[in-house]
């Protein structure tokens, strides 16, 4: 249906226009009904569908619905498709449920794996959290349901979230914090943007007129609404005239009636008002005009999240003990495998309408084996609580009498839901000490020893050298049972890598000084070196890195080539590599592409993640591998330029299994034409012009009188080294130069003139 939006707004009343910028109740925009101006509804969603039933007495009364996994876990997956097939299914719930906007997905930056919300968020890398989710926005929106990727920006911790300011230099928003939204916004271009609760250097997400209408707009090109997050607005008035469009939830009428006063007081623009309104009369008519008839078909959709999870755990260990023998007599031990927990606490919390525990699958399993002839013996022993984490001596006792008469024993270990949810922090990275000791008196008595993690975000394991393999499952959804007997029997190959790094120890995590800060700062100190970018720069051992994950079969990949030797700015450079299934098994492989700056102009990660692509080979098979890269993917951040800035030099291309695990390298050579820009004064170092064309020559008389510094004796040459004498020459103010000029240049400023004209 055409219609005329301005010529609507013009027909509504002052408080009808400052009405729509708030919420009818917890979920749902206020309609004008004498306009035909509907209400829409909007429901949480990063990993399913949590729909407030009506029938409830709380907002937490969520009709039974599927529960994918959880980002923590299909981040994992590597695989921009099938979270664009997870997008539509989701989609396709909300259509059929009537809710119009999905609030997700999160892209919030691991910045410390202590983060309680860590397991809503997708990785440790912007490029892979914003990949990931503007493939989740195409597949949710292309049935024409909005999406509201959130939470922008810099929220990264729980402790006092709705007051801390997060101080963070512009180039740490630029590179880290910035890109997953500003990747979605570009590619994928979601119906709305959800605020964040905390403070950006001293100044509400919610009022951030540079954040949400100078960057978000006008840079990146954002055209739909931005709403707060729940209850994060502070100042109302000073949130509109900095772009946050709707207050959620209803604030009761109290900031409609602010707006309205403000207006008639001349305090306000009503232009503003008008521009907020119409971005929200956009989206809810999108809706309402192009309603599709959706499907929420819960086995349908239970399928695909037990398939989204198999292609997402990621086998951490593996000393020849995986995929376990059908024949063999197992143990499973851990209430995790009774009662999985599968997602986190808080708001994205589903009503899963089932769940299938790893027990149930194994039954099912053994049913099917034994049909074929083939029986399948396990037994089961609780070894602790699901609920709490802790065991007892009795439990303890009866899963060790278990594992001495098995063969091979099968831990189902992780957190409780206590340890991390929305709205507090973790405070340590352990796993509850009962089952750390059960962990490891089990390895004492059965040497064959396979571990099954349950968890949100990384943990310590003190054990790992102890046990034979390790799977992690992370928060998997209800079909996470499924995927894991899958996994274990060889059903299903692993594919999964790891979007986050696991530390050996909490004190060795980038931000450990300074998380979650005093209350009210929390200083980003670690800047851009954030996960995997830290570890390498600092060399720091991790107990599993960035990317990694195994299979149950091998990849060798070869013959890496590059459509050009040379690259500008404008340009796009293909890079082609063949990988090959070494192996005996079917399986899917994630090919990363890192980039390595080695001109030495600026401080940067010893290497950052530019391109990934998973393929599916079957045994024997090789494919050739395309990706590209153009200029962003060898940037940084200039704040000097107030843009993105590759220096002119040589570059390396990696490609790797993970970050740590490299196996083919071809260097690059980038010509850039734009010149940073610098400001030439007397204090001005040497070192920082040497790089400008012609300045190396018009020192040169400088230079060498630095050189006839050292002398020609032994004894001189010893005092005066040629290194000292360089980097004396180089960290020399251009002041101190004056009496070195000679006769060459009569007037200090003429030759401060003439440099700078050199380096414009």
């Amino acid at each position: 249906m055409k219609r005329n939006i301005k010529d609507l707004i013009k027909q509504m009343t002052l408080e009808e226009k400052a009405g729509l910028c708030s919420g009818l109740d917890a979920w749902r925009t206020k309609p004008v009904e004498r306009l035909n101006i509907p209400s829409i509804m909007v429901s949480d969603g990063p990993h399913g569908l949590r729909k407030q039933d009506d029938s409830g007495n709380s907002s937490n009364d969520s009709i039974p619905a599927v529960c994918f996994p959880t980002a923590c876990a299909y981040s994992c997956s590597f695989d921009r498709d099938l979270l664009e097939e997870m997008g539509k299914t989701i989609g396709d719930e909300c259509q059929a449920e009537d809710v119009a906007v999905v609030l997700g997905p999160a892209v919030n930056i691991k910045r410390s794996p202590l983060c309680g919300r860590n397991f809503e968020y997708v990785s440790e890398d912007p490029y892979t959290a914003g990949e990931l989710a503007s493939a989740f926005i195409k597949g949710v929106q292309s049935k024409n349901i909005g999406t509201s990727i959130k939470h922008f920006a810099a929220n990264n911790q729980e402790f006092r979230r709705l007051t801390v300011s997060s101080e963070v230099s512009e180039r740490a928003l630029r590179e880290i914090y910035f890109p997953a939204f500003e990747t979605a916004v570009k590619q994928s271009q979601p119906d709305t943007v959800m605020c964040s609760y905390n403070k950006i250097n001293g100044v509400f997400s919610s009022e951030n007129k540079r954040l949400l209408t100078e960057i978000l707009r006008n840079e990146w090109g954002f055209k739909g609404f931005v709403m707060s997050d729940w209850g994060a607005v502070n100042d109302r008035i000073k949130g509109l005239e900095a772009g946050l469009d709707l207050e959620m939830p209803s604030s009761g009428g109290l900031t409609d009636a602010q707006i309205v006063n403000a207006v008639k007081e001349g305090t306000l623009d009503e232009k503003i008002l008008d521009t907020s309104v119409e971005r929200l009369l956009r989206i809810i008519f999108k809706f309402h005009d192009k309603r599709q008839k959706g499907s929420f078909n819960k086995e349908a959709h239970h399928k695909l999240a037990v398939k989204i999870e198999e292609e997402s755990i990621v086998l951490l260990k593996n000393e020849s003990i995986l995929p376990l023998s059908p024949h063999a007599k197992a143990a499973f031990i851990g209430g995790f495998a009774e009662k999985p927990r599968f997602q986190g606490g808080g708001s994205s919390h589903i009503n899963a309408f089932k769940t299938v525990s790893f027990l149930s699958a194994a039954a099912d399993f053994a049913l099917e084996q034994s049909i074929k002839g083939k029986p399948v013996v396990f037994g089961y022993a609780k070894g602790f609580d699901a609920v709490t984490g802790e065991g007892s001596p009795e439990m303890t006792q009866e899963a060790l009498a278990l594992a001495q008469k098995s063969d091979v024993v099968v831990v189902f270990a992780g957190l409780p839901d206590t340890y991390e949810c929305e709205g507090y922090d973790r405070n340590h990275l352990k796993l509850p000490e009962s089952q750390n000791t059960l962990i490891q008196d089990l390895a004492k008595v059965n040497k064959n020893i396979v571990v099954v993690l349950h968890n949100g975000s990384p943990v310590e394991m003190d054990w790992a050298d102890d046990v034979k393999g390790i799977v992690e499952a992370y928060l998997g959804g209800q079909g996470v049972g499924q995927a894991v007997c899958g996994i274990l029997y060889g059903k299903v190959n692993p594919s999964g890598k790891l979007a986050e790094t696991f530390p050996l120890r909490l004190e060795d995590t980038p931000s450990y000084l300074s998380f979650p800060g005093d209350g009210k700062k929390t200083v980003y100190s670690e800047d851009i070196f954030v996960g995997y970018r830290y570890y390498d720069a600092r060399k720091i051992p991790v107990l599993f890195p960035f990317g990694h994950g195994l299979s149950y079969t091998t990849f060798s990949y070869s013959d890496l080539k590059l459509d050009k030797t040379i690259l500008t700015d404008t340009d796009t450079l293909t890079i082609s590599l063949k990988v090959k299934n070494t192996g005996t098994m079917n399986g899917k492989e994630v090919i990363q592409v890192y980039v390595r700056d080695k001109t030495g102009t600026i401080q940067r990660p010893e290497k950052e993640l530019k391109n990934f692509e998973k393929i599916y080979l079957q045994s024997g098979e090789e494919k050739t591998v395309t990706m590209t890269l153009n200029k962003r993917s060898f940037a940084y951040y200039s704040e000097a330029l107030g843009d993105w800035h590759a220096a002119s030099g040589t570059y390396e291309i990696l490609v790797g299994k993970s970050s740590q695990d490299i196996v083919l390298r071809k260097e690059i050579t980038f010509k850039t034409s734009v010149k940073l820009p610098i400001t030439i004064t007397p204090n001005t170092n040497v070192s920082d012009i040497l790089r400008y064309e012609g300045i190396p020559q018009l020192l040169e008389p400088v230079r060498e009188r630095y050189n006839a510094m050292q002398g020609t004796s032994e004894s001189a040459r010893e005092a005066i080294t040629k290194e000292m004498v360089e980097n004396m020459y180089n960290d020399t103010p251009l002041r101190s130069l004056q009496g070195l000029l000679g006769t060459n240049f009569k007037d200090f400023d003429e030759f401060l003139n003439r440099i700078r004209q050199m380096c414009c």
